[in-house]
Formats: C-alpha cells, sequence, structure tokens
C-alpha cells in the first residue's frame, strides 16, 4: 500500500474516533493551518548577524557547536529559509534581530539603524508569502558589558534608547508595509555576575529608558517586554526579571514575552498564560527547550510543549498570543533543527485542538474528578498522529520522517559547500 493512501485510510479511522467524541478534526485541521509561527532567523547562522561592526558575542548568548553549513550572508540565509518553508505546512512569519539588516559594506552601529537597511527583508518576505516580526540587538557590541538600558553611565544608556527607539520605527515600516502589525521583541541581558547592593537603582533606571523609549505611540507594530531569569557571566542578579516585566507590562498594557527557557526549571510555563491574558493585552511566547539552563535546545514534542499549547487552546485566546521559537542549536543541521522545531510545535498545537474539552469540561463542572483524569490520559493514546500525517499530506509536504532524506540532499548540494569564514 503507497503512504499516500495508508495516511488517508488511517485519518478516515482516526476522524471517525475523534467524532465519537464530538471532535471534528476538519475544524481542528482548519485552525491548525491559521496559527502561524515565528520563526527564528538566528538558527540558519548561530546568532552572527551581518553587521560590519563584527559580533562580539557574550551577553547571554552562547550558540555551541560546530556543524558546517551555516548561513555566511543574507542571500544564504534566506535561501535557507525558503528551503524550511518547503518542508512545513502554513503560513508563517519570520523574525529578525536588527543586526540582521542589509548593510551592504556599509558600517552601520546600532543607534544608526533605519528602515532602509531592512527594506530588501520586507520585499523578500513580501514575494515569500511571510510576515516579518523583529528585535532589538543589545548583545554583542562594544557597548553592551552587564548593563545597557540599566546602566548607570547616561551616555551608555542613551545609545541603547536610541538603538530602541528606532527598532520600533522600523517594526513601525514593517508593520505598515506588510498591512499586519510587526511584533517587536525588546530583550536586554543587563545584570550582574555576583552580588549587587543595587537592586532598586538598575531597575528604576530601567524603567526610567523604557518609559522614554516608549513615549511615541505606533499603530503598525506591537511591544514586547522579555523577562529572563539570568544569563551567562550574569547569574547573580537579573534586572529585567519576570517580576519587573510583568508589573510595567500590566501598568502599561504591554505584551510580555514568556520564553520557556528564561525561568527555573521546575517553573510551569503555562501556568502563567491565564494569569496574563487576565492583566495584559496579549501575550507573546519564544519557545524553546531548556536543558538544565537556558540552552536553547532544539523545541522537541515533550510534555513542558504539549501542557503549553493545549493551555494556549483552552484559554480560547488564540487571537491574543502570538507563538514564536527561539532556539540556536549549532551541533546539527540546523535546516533540521527549524523542521524538527516547527513541526514538533504545530504537532503539540494539533494535539491541544483535538482534545476532547468539552467533555473534560463537563466532568469537572460536575466534580467527576475521576471521569475528568482518565479522560485526559485516554486522549494521550488518541490517534492524533494519524491526523497530523493528513495535515503534512493535505499541505503536499513530506509526510512523517520522508522529510530527512529531503535536508539531507539540501546538505549534500547545498550548505555542505560552504566554507566556515
Amino acid at each position: 500500500m503507497k503512504k499516500e493512501e495508508s495516511v488517508l485510510k488511517t485519518y478516515e479511522i482516526a476522524k471517525e474516533r475523534y467524532a465519537a467524541l464530538g471532535i471534528d478534526t476538519e475544524t481542528a485541521l482548519n485552525r491548525l493551518q491559521d496559527i502561524a509561527i515565528s520563526i527564528q532567523c538566528w538558527q540558519a547562522d548561530d546568532v552572527t548577524g551581518f553587521e560590519n561592526l563584527g559580533n562580539l558575542g557574550g551577553g547571554g548568548i552562547q550558540a555551541t557547536g560546530n556543524y558546517p553549513g551555516k548561513a555566511r550572508n543574507i542571500d544564504e540565509l534566506r535561501r535557507d529559509i525558503e528551503q524550511v518553508l518547503t518542508l512545513v505546512a502554513g503560513k508563517h512569519r519570520l523574525s529578525l534581530h536588527a543586526i540582521y539588516g542589509d548593510f551592504g559594506n556599509k558600517v552601520i552601529d546600532r543607534n544608526e539603524v533605519e528602515p532602509a537597511h531592512f527594506q530588501s527583508w520586507m520585499e523578500w518576505a513580501k514575494e515569500k508569502g511571510l510576515k516579518l516580526d523583529f528585535n532589538s540587538t543589545s548583545f554583542g557590541h562594544p557597548k553592551s558589558g552587564d548593563l545597557t538600558l540599566a546602566h548607570p553611565d547616561a551616555s551608555i544608556r542613551t545609545f541603547w534608547i536610541e538603538h530602541t527607539k528606532r527598532c520600533r520605527v522600523i517594526s513601525e515600516t514593517m508593520g505598515r508595509f506588510q498591512n499586519d502589525p510587526c511584533i517587536m521583541n525588546l530583550w536586554i541581558h543587563d545584570g550582574m555576575k555576583d552580588l549587587t547592593v543595587n537592586r532598586y537603582k538598575y531597575r528604576q533606571l530601567l524603567e526610567q529608558s523604557l518609559d522614554d523609549i516608549f513615549a511615541v505611540e505606533h499603530k503598525n507594530m506591537k511591544d514586547c517586554i522579555e523577562a529572563k531569569l539570568f544569563g551567562i557571566a550574569l547569574e547573580s542578579y537579573t534586572v529585567g526579571s519576570y517580576d519587573f516585566y510583568l508589573g510595567y507590562g500590566a501598568k502599561k498594557q504591554k505584551i510580555v514575552t514568556l520564553d520557556t527557557g528564561h525561568f527555573h526549571i521546575s517553573e510551569n510555563v503555562a501556568d502563567k498564560i491565564s494569569s496574563l491574558l487576565l492583566f495584559t493585552p496579549e501575550i507573546m511566547l519564544h519557545v524553546s527547550r531548556p536543558i538544565r539552563w537556558d540552552s536553547d535546545h532544539v523545541v522537541i514534542l515533550n510534555d513542558d510543549l504539549a501542557e503549553l499549547t493545549k493551555e494556549i487552546i483552552r484559554s480560547g485566546a488564540l487571537n491574543r498570543i502570538h507563538i514564536g521559537l527561539d532556539f540556536f542549536d549549532a551541533s546539527i543541521n540546523r535546516i533540521g533543527a527549524y523542521v524538527i522545531g516547527i513541526r514538533s510545535t504545530q504537532k503539540a498545537l494539533l494535539q491541544g485542538l483535538l482534545e476532547p474539552l468539552a467533555q473534560l469540561r463537563e466532568y469537572e463542572a460536575n466534580g467527576q474528578y475521576f471521569e475528568r483524569l482518565a479522560l485526559l490520559e485516554e486522549a494521550k493514546g488518541l490517534p492524533w498522529n494519524a491526523v497530523w500525517d493528513y495535515f503534512c499530506l493535505k499541505n503536499n509536504i513530506a509526510v512523517g520522517e520522508d522529510y530527512i532524506s529531503l535536508i539531507q540532499q539540501y546538505e549534500k548540494e547545498v550548505t555542505a559547500k560552504r566554507i566556515a569564514n
């Protein structure tokens, strides 16, 4: 039996199985089709970017591994993203950091970036059917150090304020160009390696910097503020902690970004969704996979991811929750890393969309907690994977493990021929 016939046959069986629980698989698939994932550009080149300043690394950023074939310029990065898009279903977004501008051979410092440096990105994205998101870049620069927007030196602080303001203007331009709001994420690594006696001072400075940055309102972009537990070499104190940004976000009605790698390993990020929805306008998610620390491993379909996506669906607020990926693994084929991460996130979302939520909530409302727990457990074994295979077939992309050989072929024909800089 051909794979296509097998997929169609098993899907029909799965469709009946879900229908018995009151779930329409076609509705679930249509909803999944419309969920855009913001794909991080920095997986393709190990967070190097295209500045002529030279990326200095640091600031809590560390891509580990030296697998050959990383993108060395804009053309190669775009080609890699195009290849990724042939292996995943749906219409997605691309998230750019400010260091990925089309700077040509010019030296453009970060307080000089402007929309013109991203015009070719906007045109390319439009041609490929992509929408763009954006990120200010505070790491890997001579003025980064341990502190940026919270730096007590006004000149350094002003430099980063200007950079971030310009990033908001770039985001506004992108949003207007694509006729869809550009989501701009603000994350800074600011902190201390050892004990500090000035916690309040640095957070007060950060608040003042943010107030200055957000003083001008834009209509075609949305601001996100991202917290972190700690950074490499900044383990003792993080200025932009979760408590800080949650308070600021609720007070100023800004979007709070939840990066699944930016919390203590025992924290349940899924539990934060419902609380933020009550007090902040929207949520930005950066999906990563921490192992012992914020190690940004490739996202896989594990319990943490499944619980997160189920909570997204259960909230009934998909229109207020933005999903992006944030991992950078240089130890394996980078195209493969992208595809695994995107597909895993979509699989987890599909599981959430196929959950027998109405029956579960009825059990809960009636105090039938044994029945609720039993159905939650049985739902884990429902044939969601047959629905997933049909989703891939329906979108004319590789089904199951078939994408492995396609990535191997691309590596042989393209990335393996790249010589490291």
